[in-house]
């Protein structure tokens, strides 16, 4: 019956994540366009200022600009149609020269631009001399897909370093497909173990992710009045929580509960001074830095939903295709909440952008990527001797495979409950700052992810750590490795579709238990 459950609440999800979201098509903004921003080699964030573009239908002039200081320009259009974007190479400095690419040659682009497309035109600039050494270096997903941005509108997942034949592109796929894997498993460890312990399908889990990357990108970039003040008040959250997970049966009810509700109105309070002190309280870190404190925060988000949502939720005996619902109205608000903060641009982490590709045979990976799979893999072993070999990852096993039993085993179901949801919120938001590392940040980044997660969960095996990792290997594998025959706009289907087969023939995954049914 829970098999079946679960295949039905699987379906629903699928079809809500093929309706097109509506905050994007109020995002867009009539009439047509062409726009980019130049930027340093070393750092595309740090603009080039005074540069010349001018735009051209066959030979009439639209209009020329200049970059600002940021490096951003813009230029209106009258009508959709193909258009010649010429940049002036005189008014670049001296120190910098224009990257030949397949869109830009000679500082000329020819772009063809749709009804009410704002086109964006990416222009790299390089040291001087540094063309010879063009192939070696990663222009990270921007510059692979930016001869338009319609790849990532539709959510295809850049890869770099792939060329030659048949053979070669096998080779450099899979190491593509581990490295997607890597990511999908470190973020779809929590979604298992939260369903093992409570039966929930966590929809929220893919927005827990874009949480995480923006935090990063926020505590690295800048925090001042908003990175503050978050953090006053998620560290109230955390000393309320940690005070009700250690300090209850030890202290009075009544005292506990005000000392916790004294905790929460304390970080209110200091994030009101902080939001009215604003930029006087700037800081910045660097991004290693930030993602563990984003980790840190993720832990406090997945831990403030479990005590102060769900919890009271089961305590109420709530059903579970109930909470289901509530787990995707927590996602929608989480989403939006994230969108009113941040914005509904992407960008990327400074300084992670252009980078020299490092050779392993036929491999080819920026230094970045290598990175990602070091960390991603190091968490996994640890994560596997935390369950594995410690007494809390014993009881969250026990908790998972059988919570009547646990409980009645003397185990604290509650306590390890929320271990369980402090660890699946730190894992998910490691996940979102690797993903966004890899790819892109902006708020729908963990949305797109989510199906992919889910996809690991059940290909491994339903509330089994293991199985996640091994199903977010496999999902990961079997996208890119898609991409040999078919188009990169159905990797996500065909990890659809392996889900559904393992469904079909062995419901209960690679390394999950048998269910006696009736």
């Amino acid at each position: 019956m829970r098999t079946r459950l679960v295949t039905v609440l699987l379906a629903l999800i699928t079809a809500f994540l093929v309706i097109p979201g509506a905050v994007a098509t109020a995002d867009e903004q009539g009439g047509e366009s062409l726009h980019g921003q130049i930027g340093q080699p070393d750092d595309r964030d740090q603009g080039v200022e005074g540069i010349l573009i001018t735009v051209f239908q066959g030979e009439d002039e639209i209009d020329a600009v200049e970059t600002d200081s940021d490096g951003i320009w813009e230029v209106e259009l009258p009508e959709p149609g193909d258009y010649r974007v010429v940049l002036d190479q005189e008014s670049v400095p001296s120190e910098f020269a224009v990257r030949e690419t397949s869109l830009v040659v000679d500082g000329v682009a020819e772009v063809e631009v749709d009804p009410n497309e704002q086109r964006r035109v990416l222009i790299v600039l390089e040291s001087p001399g540094a063309s010879a050494g063009q192939d070696e270096s990663s222009p990270s997903p921007d510059d692979e897909a930016t001869e338009d941005d319609e790849a990532s509108e539709e959510d295809v997942v850049a890869v770099e370093g792939v060329s030659g034949g048949f053979g070669e592109r096998f080779v450099q796929l899979a190491a593509a497909g581990v490295l997607f894997g890597l990511v999908i498993a470190i973020s779809a460890i929590g979604l298992s173990l939260i369903f093992g312990t409570t039966q929930v399908i966590n929809f929220s889990h893919g927005d827990m992710v874009t949480f995480g990357a923006m935090m990063a990108l926020l505590f690295s970039t800048g925090a001042a009045g908003l990175g503050n003040s978050l953090l006053a008040i998620f560290a109230g959250l955390g000393v309320a929580i940690l005070l009700g997970a250690f300090m209850e049966g030890k202290l009075n009810r009544t005292t506990l509960i005000v000392i916790q509700w004294s905790a929460v109105f304390g970080g209110i309070a200091l994030a009101t001074l902080f939001g009215v002190l604003g930029d006087d309280l700037g800081w910045r870190v660097p991004l290693w830095v930030a993602a563990g404190i984003a980790v840190i925060m993720g832990g406090v988000l997945g831990g403030t939903m479990e005590r102060y949502l769900w919890r009271p939720l089961r305590k109420r005996n709530v059903a579970l295709i109930q909470m289901f619902i509530v787990s995707i109205g927590l996602a929608l608000i989480l989403r939006h909440v994230i969108l009113v903060l941040f914005g509904a641009n992407r960008t990327r982490y400074s300084g992670y952008q252009v980078q020299e590709m490092v050779h392993f045979g036929p491999i080819s990976m920026p230094p970045r990527d290598l990175v990602i799979m070091a960390v991603a893999v190091a968490v996994l072993v640890l994560v596997a001797c935390l369950l594995q070999f410690t007494r809390i990852g014993k009881a969250m096993r026990a908790v998972s495979d059988n919570r009547d039993l646990a409980e009645s085993s003397g185990i604290d179901v509650d306590r390890v409950t929320l271990y369980v949801w402090f660890l699946g919120g730190g894992l998910a938001s490691l996940g979102g700052v690797l993903f966004g590392l890899n790819q892109v940040v902006d708020y729908e980044m963990g949305f797109r992810l989510l199906l992919l997660m889910f996809a690991a969960v059940i290909l491994g095996g339903l509330g089994t750590a293991y199985g996640a990792m091994v199903g977010g290997l496999a999902v990961g594998l079997v996208a890119m490795l898609s991409t040999l025959w078919f188009p990169t706009q159905l990797m996500q289907a065909w990890a659809l579709a392996l889900m559904i087969l393992m469904l079909l023939i062995r419901p209960q995954g690679l390394l999950g238990r048998r269910e006696r049914v009736g």
